[in-house]
């Protein structure tokens, strides 16, 4: 496809989070399929770029100048630009655009992120009060894509768009080849993710009281509040906590290999990449019984009732079973073959080209 264009600006070399990965591994998965050039604010984006990547710096998204930014880009030639956000700038533009909403969460938890400053997070609580910001902005685009068949139900369940909206999944990175083996004995749980509300990690540290031969390996930065909210439940309960306050992904996907599961008794989520990233080491997954969980795991989980620490623990305790850990571990692996980088590039190129012919 000629004249394919990717909004990179939202990605954090320092800080990569859940956009950031979906970005760059759309990126380098679609540039072997085609030409592509892509808009970047920093040169720390530009050097996660493939070499054959065609890059323009531009403003970063939250300034002033984002306004006329369409309008300044109209001398590219761009055919179709597909941003992983919804906020790229469309006012006066001549190219078709593809935006992107991960999920509806922040209208059902409306604490802003800690990194905005005091003014975004003004605007940013204000713009989940209500829908209709959202579908003024998503219904400027020719096309909507999100990252579960889950966000695409939400989504037109609360009419936020009138345009067509594509599931392009999120992925994980790709994982050498280990030697297999059999983890039902290992007495290790990992958590990878933050320790926001929604999160319900006490649920995980409580159930750890009923298991007390398992140890809790919380891998995520902490701060030494939650720590020490946490710390509390978990010597009141009994249980194996341990915190790691952040690890490399080195370290992280060693962990994953040597463990007998991953847990998460999140209340709420718009996809899941650690549920990915575990299974495509064939570790198996127990996680609150939710629906996006049950739609990135599938057959290959075990869930619980979310606010039940029992029945997590209950949960844990069946994957003592050698026979049950390794046929669960199978399905784990066959499962992650549908979240790839390049069977979700293969489909938004299609997409891409589909929205540039009509």
């Amino acid at each position: 496809m000629k004249d394919l264009w990717f909004d990179a600006r939202y990605i954090n070399p320092s800080k990569p989070d859940g956009i950031s990965r979906f970005s760059v591994g759309l990126i380098r998965e679609l540039a072997k399929l085609t030409e592509l050039s892509v808009l970047v604010s920093s040169k720390a984006q530009v050097a996660l770029m493939p070499e054959n990547v065609k890059v323009l710096k531009v403003n970063h998204p939250s300034s002033p100048r984002e306004l006329l930014l369409a309008r300044r880009l109209r001398k590219q030639n761009i055919s179709v630009l597909f941003s992983p956000m919804q906020v790229t700038s469309s006012i006066f533009r001549d190219f078709k655009l593809i935006s992107t909403l991960h999920d509806l969460i922040y209208y059902r938890h409306r604490t802003p992120p800690n990194e905005f400053n005091w003014l975004i997070k003004v605007i940013w609580f204000l713009f989940h009060m209500v829908y209709w910001p959202q579908r003024v902005l998503l219904n400027k685009a020719d096309a909507v894509v999100t990252v579960s068949q889950t966000t695409k139900r939400q989504m037109l369940a609360t009419g936020l768009t009138k345009r067509e909206i594509t599931v392009i999944h999120n992925a994980a990175e790709p994982c050498e080849f280990i030697e297999y083996k059999n983890r039902s004995g290992s007495r290790d749980l990992v958590y990878m993710g933050s320790f926001t509300g929604y999160k319900n990690v006490e649920t995980l540290v409580r159930g750890m009281g009923e298991i007390p031969d398992h140890r809790l390996l919380l891998t995520s930065r902490i701060s030494e509040k939650r720590k020490r909210e946490l710390s509390a439940i978990a010597d009141e309960v009994g249980g194996k906590v341990e915190f790691l306050d952040g690890v490399s992904d080195q370290e992280y996907f060693r962990l994953l290999r040597e463990s007998k599961a991953l847990v998460s008794a999140s209340l709420d989520e718009g996809f899941g990449i650690p549920l990915v990233e575990a299974m495509e080491r064939g570790t198996p997954v127990v996680t609150s019984d939710i629906e996006i969980f049950e739609e990135v795991a599938g057959p290959a989980g075990l869930r619980f009732s979310p606010t039940d620490p029992h029945d997590f623990a209950s949960q844990v305790r069946a994957l003592d079973d050698p026979d049950f850990w390794q046929e669960l571990s199978q399905s784990s692996l066959k499962q992650s073959d549908e979240f790839t980088w390049p069977k979700s590039a293969r489909e938004l190129l299609v997409l891409c080209e589909r929205v540039a012919l009509s």
